[in-house]
């Protein structure tokens, strides 16, 4: 594939050659339409984006499958044993639902931290991965966050979901055959070979997602893992082995975070009390909440329900 190369810009900073459009029409739309946390979402499903002018605290958030494209600045990722530094012209690509902590470590009011993510359908990259040729790969089961230089397929596609903002009678037409091309180049690209041996029907990421979705609808029930290894097709032990090099959590520690990060949200963006939002999430003990809440966000949830909530309210998933 065609791979675009940043080139020194004459200011000193550094500009991808044939991005400057698109780093332009993220950063107004963001600068718009951005909560508190910098964060944009947007009409079109599954696109999102982020503009902040300064480095940002870390956040704790659970990450749907996504291709995030950082366009200006530098961001560090945090998910369990995997960590990554996705730098200015470069891509990562998340496999998985996944517990990450992420952080915004390059950002200036002038060269302000600018990225674009597009979530997946991991339905249809599942698709288009038997359509293609088969690999003798093994899949990392492990390897569920993903890093390369952005390429001129993927940007392209970007920018013409980008138009469509401006064009939402055309969404409807236009989006389908678009997403479909971006899993394609996506599957071709630097870890195509990863991602399809992932696709596999009996492959490890596809058994384990079937158990992740049961907790993402359900993390607000009480667990029973013997339900999730049977829908993964695995024993117990085999299941909590694969589970946590998946998502570097065992699942208990899984629903906890789901619940963790939703009542933050709850708090945050609806307004909740604390007592009421680690009601709506399952937790049965309100000093139970406030100590894992602590735990994970540094702080104890009365911080958060004093905040004003904004009206830009983002989902579960950052």
């Amino acid at each position: 594939m065609n791979v675009l190369r940043w080139t020194a810009a004459p200011a000193g900073g550094t500009l991808f050659a044939m991005n400057q459009e698109l780093l332009d029409a993220v950063a107004a739309y963001a600068r718009a339409h951005a909560n508190q946390d910098g964060l944009a979402l947007t009409p079109i499903a599954g696109l999102r984006m982020m503009c902040l002018d300064q480095p940002g605290d870390k956040l704790e958030s659970t990450y749907r499958p996504l291709v995030c494209l950082v366009l200006q600045g530098e961001k560090h990722l945090l998910a369990g044993r995997q960590e990554r530094l996705c730098a200015e012209g470069q891509a990562i690509i998340v496999s998985a639902d996944l517990p990450v902590t992420g952080q915004v470590v390059i950002a200036s009011r002038d060269r302000p931290y600018i990225a674009l993510a597009i979530e997946l359908d991991m339905a249809l990259l599942s698709e288009l991965a038997h359509q293609m040729h088969e690999v003798d790969a093994v899949p990392d089961p492990a390897a569920t966050m993903l890093v390369h230089d952005i390429d001129a397929a993927i940007l392209d596609c970007a920018w013409r979901l980008m138009r469509l903002l401006a064009h939402p009678e055309a969404v409807h037409i236009l989006h389908p055959d678009l997403m479909r091309e971006l899993h394609f180049w996506l599957l071709n690209g630097a870890h195509g070979r990863q991602l399809r041996a992932s696709m596999a029907p009996e492959a490890h990421p596809v058994r384990l997602n079937r158990a992740v979705a049961m907790l993402r609808v359900s993390y607000r029930q009480k667990l029973r893992v013997e339900e999730l290894a049977q829908a993964a097709s695995m024993s117990m032990s085999a299941f909590h082995k694969h589970f946590k090099d998946y998502t570097s959590l065992t699942p208990v520690q899984y629903q906890k975070r789901l619940r963790l990060i939703e009542a933050r949200r709850l708090m945050l963006y609806e307004g909740a009390t604390a007592n009421k939002a680690a009601f709506e999430v399952g937790y049965e003990s309100s000093s139970q909440f406030t100590r894992e809440y602590a735990r994970l966000f540094g702080a104890p949830p009365r911080r958060d329900a004093r905040r004003p909530a904004t009206v830009a309210a983002p989902e579960l998933v950052a």
